[in-house]
C-alpha cells in the first residue's frame, strides 16, 4: 500500500504551479540564446527577460528599471545589503533586527568584522520590532536599515511602512540618505506587494516561495539609490548582477508571481481556515503546547508550535514516518545544537524553543490532510512524552 505524503514546508519551498512548469518548457530548447547575444536567438531572450521585468515591476508597483533578476533571495539581500554599503564608501552603521534570515545575519556579521557597526533591534513576544527603538537607535553614520517584511519561522510581519514613514522625515534633514531595506522572501506571492506603499528603497523576493521555480530572485532597488555590485563579469542586469540571465527560471518566476498575485484573496483565505483548523485541533487535543507569536500581525500560512517535553526534530522523524512533512523550529543540524534564534530572541526558553515545529500551507493543502495530520499528532506527542524523562519526572 502506497504511503500518504503530506507536504506542510511550504515555507522552506513549494511545488512548481503546472502553467509555470509549461511555460518554461520552450525557453529550454527552443528560445534559448544567451539573452546578452546580439544576434536572432540573443534578441529572442533578451524580449523575453525584459517582459518578464515589466510583468513583475506591474505587479509590485515599479519601474522595470528597478527590478533585477539574481539567482536566489539570498543573493538578493546580499547585493541590497553590501552594495549599499560599498557605495558609502566609508565605515557605516546598519540597524536589523534580532530575528532576520541568516541571509541577513551573516551579511551583518560580515560587515561586524570588516569594521562597520551593526545594530539589532530586539522584538516583543510575538516577535515585532518597535518602530521608536529603531529610531532611537540611529546614528550620524547610519547608512542602512534592514528589517525582513515577515519572519520565515513564525510568520511575524514588521511595521515596515511606519519604519519608512519615521525615515523620510529624519533623511529630510540628513547629508547622507538612509536606506530602508525589507527581505519579503515570506509575503511575496502570500500578499499584496506594493513597493511605492512600503516605502523602501530595496526589497528581496524568491519565487520558489510562491510555487515559482528555485533558483532565481528578484532585487528592488528604487531609483536615485546609491549601490554597487559586490560580483563582477559582464554588464548583465546594469552590471548589479553580471552573469548570463537564467532566461527559463526568468520566465517561470514572472509567470508564479502573476498566478499568485491573481489568486491573493482565495489562498488567503484557504490557508488561513488550514491554519486555524489546525490551530485549534492541537489546542483541543495536545496538553502542554504553546503557539508561537499567534496575533494579528502574523502571516496566514505559517503555524509554529511548542510541544514541551519533547524534541522538535524527533517529532519531525516520526510525522515523516507517517507521511507527513514538516520543519523544526529549531536550527538543530548536525555541528549545532542550539535552538532556533527566532524563538529564542522571543523568550521561548530552551525547552520549549527546541520543542517546536513549523506547520506552513500553500493553496494545494486541504482540510482532508489536516485532518488526518490531527489524527496522528497527539499519539505521536504522547509516545515521545512517554520516553521523556523531564515529563515523567513532572507525573509523579
Amino acid at each position: 500500500m502506497k504511503r500518504r505524503r503530506i507536504y506542510l514546508d511550504n515555507s522552506a519551498t513549494t511545488s512548481v504551479y503546472p502553467e509555470v512548469k509549461k511555460n518554461m518548457q520552450k525557453y529550454f530548447s527552443k528560445i534559448y540564446g544567451n539573452a546578452s547575444s546580439l544576434h536572432y536567438f540573443g534578441r529572442q531572450s533578451k524580449i523575453v527577460v525584459e517582459n518578464s521585468r515589466i510583468q513583475i515591476a506591474k505587479l509590485i508597483n515599479a519601474n522595470p528599471n528597478e527590478i533585477f533578476f539574481t539567482s536566489c533571495g539570498t543573493e538578493a539581500n546580499n547585493i541590497a545589503i553590501l552594495g549599499v554599503i560599498q557605495a558609502y564608501g566609508s565605515i557605516g552603521h546598519v540597524i536589523s533586527s534580532s530575528i532576520e534570515h541568516h541571509s541577513v545575519l551573516h551579511t551583518c556579521e560580515y560587515l561586524n568584522k570588516s569594521g562597520h557597526i551593526i545594530t539589532y533591534i530586539k522584538v516583543d513576544k510575538h516577535g515585532i520590532i518597535s518602530v521608536k527603538d529603531l529610531i532611537n537607535s540611529l546614528r550620524d553614520n547610519t547608512i542602512l536599515v534592514t528589517i525582513m517584511h515577515a519572519n520565515n519561522e513564525i510568520g511575524s510581519m514588521q511595521p515596515i511602512e511606519d519604519i519608512a514613514h519615521e525615515l523620510s522625515k529624519i533623511n529630510k534633514n540628513r547629508k547622507h540618505k538612509i536606506y530602508l531595506h525589507t527581505d519579503s522572501i515570506q509575503t511575496a506571492g502570500k500578499i499584496k506587494i506594493d513597493v511605492k506603499q512600503l516605502g523602501v528603497d530595496l526589497l528581496t523576493i524568491s519565487a520558489h516561495k510562491f510555487n515559482g521555480p528555485k533558483g532565481i530572485g528578484i532585487l528592488y532597488i528604487k531609483n536615485g539609490t546609491k549601490i554597487l555590485p559586490i560580483t563582477f563579469g559582464g554588464h548583465h542586469e546594469s552590471a548589479i548582477r553580471p552573469g548570463t540571465e537564467n532566461v527559463p527560471c526568468i520566465v517561470g518566476c514572472a509567470k508564479a508571481y502573476e498566478i499568485a498575485s491573481e489568486n491573493l484573496n482565495e489562498h488567503y483565505e484557504h490557508v488561513s481556515k488550514l491554519r486555524q483548523k489546525l490551530k485549534e485541533g492541537i489546542l483541543n487535543t495536545i496538553p502542554d503546547v504553546k503557539i508561537n507569536a499567534d496575533n494579528s500581525h502574523i502571516l496566514s500560512h505559517i503555524l509554529n508550535v511548542s510541544f514541551k517535553y519533547i524534541e522538535g526534530e524527533s517529532l519531525l522523524l516520526m510525522l515523516d514516518m507517517k507521511g507527513i512533512a514538516v520543519s523544526t523550529g529549531s536550527a538543530c543540524t548536525s555541528d549545532t545544537l542550539s535552538p532556533s534564534h527566532v524563538l529564542t530572541a522571543i523568550g521561548l526558553s530552551p525547552i520549549l524553543a527546541r520543542g517546536a515545529i513549523r506547520f506552513s500551507f500553500t493553496y494545494q493543502n486541504t482540510i482532508t490532510e489536516i485532518d488526518y495530520v490531527l489524527s496522528v499528532l497527539p499519539h505521536l506527542v504522547n509516545d515521545l512524552r512517554l520516553m521523556s524523562p523531564i515529563w515523567r519526572s513532572n507525573k509523579l
